[in-house]
């Protein structure tokens, strides 16, 4: 048996050994966050302010290359390409429409497969490629038509307009990746778990937002200019040259970077809020909040995601956040029960809460939870109303 003194003669040890634990997990950040070796980022090296230029930098320059063409493209068409006002309108509101379209598949990419990075990345080489398109067809002479003699304007050739459109929708594809992952990607810059970290990513949007108008600001007048009095070529061509220089300075940025790892594809987690919403359409709702399904653990059943509380908000689902308390079911029930719990727990961690840590940023995480609740539970072993 060990004597007091002995107890007494640890107990420097052991504060020691808590506070090397201690500072080996300020040591890291507390969020999940890799560096680009895939191991835990540490927080003095990676990240915050210091990987902030290279991102701000591609968002600015993709700005600036996106309003250089969009401003003054509608111009371009009519006096170059020689289409009439209507036509040329129509096709560059279906182009821009394009352009604000395409995230969604840089959204999924990114959160499902690819990650932010590599999806900035290889969408921004895409990028690239359709801006040099673009500058080639307004400066090579084969690939525009021949200027207008008098009122005589000769029409654009299939390929000189293959070649322009082309170029025009690898550019959408293009602005879809980056849109899409750019803010989010400087936001995971930041910990969540650190409070003075956190409060740095409210300053963070901020200039995320003056890079947006100062790409703006720069295309709708220094480059619109140049269009109108130096030639499209030009016009085209600076533009193309910043977005080229924004994808090198953004790899050059790599070993500061911190990056979270795909999560799987949200499509999946929606579709199984709707196939729970039509399940549990007819259930009453307890005036008791407490008799709501909720995960027993403190962690979210998605990796590297924190957990998030119940609440009231955006009640327009009540009937559907009702635990149900049937042990009892028909045949027909069952069957509809296994088909539904086979969708929900499609993904890894389970359907209740890994769906509900990816569709809350959407505004809808009370549905959520009203939709998660079916005759699931008593397959999950979740409570009922009597505890158990």
């Amino acid at each position: 048996m060990g004597s007091i003194d002995d107890v007494d003669h640890n107990i420097p040890q052991l504060e020691e050994q808590g506070l090397l634990q201690d500072e080996t997990t300020e040591q890291y950040t507390g969020d999940g966050s890799v560096d680009f070796r895939g191991k835990p980022a540490i927080k003095h090296n990676t990240g915050n302010w210091r990987a902030c230029p290279f991102i701000l930098g591609n968002e600015c320059c993709e700005r600036l290359a996106f309003f250089g063409i969009a401003t003054n493209l509608v111009t371009y068409l009519t006096t170059k390409l020689h289409e009439g006002n209507a036509s040329a309108a129509r096709n560059v509101s279906i182009w821009q429409g394009t352009c604000y379209l395409t995230p969604l598949i840089g959204a999924v990419l990114a959160d499902g497969y690819w990650g932010r990075y590599w999806t900035i990345a290889v969408f921004s080489m895409i990028y690239f490629v359709g801006m040099c398109i673009l500058t080639l067809s307004a400066s090579v002479p084969s690939l525009k038509p021949a200027e207008c003699l008098g009122s005589v304007c000769p029409p654009a050739s299939p390929m000189q307009y293959y070649v322009l459109y082309f170029g025009l929708y690898v550019i959408a594809l293009g602005t879809g990746g980056v849109k899409a992952c750019v803010s989010s990607f400087g936001a995971d810059q930041f910990d969540d778990t650190d409070p003075k970290e956190k409060a740095k990513k409210a300053s963070f949007f901020n200039w995320y937002y003056f890079s947006i108008y100062l790409g703006a600001l720069v295309s709708c007048s220094f480059i619109v200019w140049v269009q109108d009095n130096a030639g499209w070529g030009l016009g085209f061509g600076i533009p193309a040259l910043f977005m080229g220089l924004s994808v090198g300075s953004f790899f050059l940025g790599a070993s500061l970077y911190r990056f979270q790892k795909p999560r799987g594809s949200p499509i999946t987690r929606m579709c199984q809020v709707v196939l729970a919403s039509v399940r549990k359409h007819n259930l009453v709702v307890p005036e008791d909040s407490s008799l709501l399904y909720e995960m027993p653990d403190k962690n979210s059943g998605v990796e590297r995601s924190r957990k998030l509380m119940h609440h009231d908000d955006l009640n327009i689902l009540p009937s559907l956040r009702v635990l149900s308390t049937t042990t009892g079911l028909p045949l027909h029930d069952l069957l509809k029960l296994l088909f539904s719990f086979f969708f929900l727990c499609l993904n890894k961690g389970g359907g209740i809460e890994n769906l509900d840590s990816h569709v809350s940023n959407l505004g809808f995480r009370h549905y959520i939870f009203c939709c998660l609740r079916p005759d699931v539970n008593t397959v999950c072993g979740a409570r009922n109303y009597d505890g158990h």
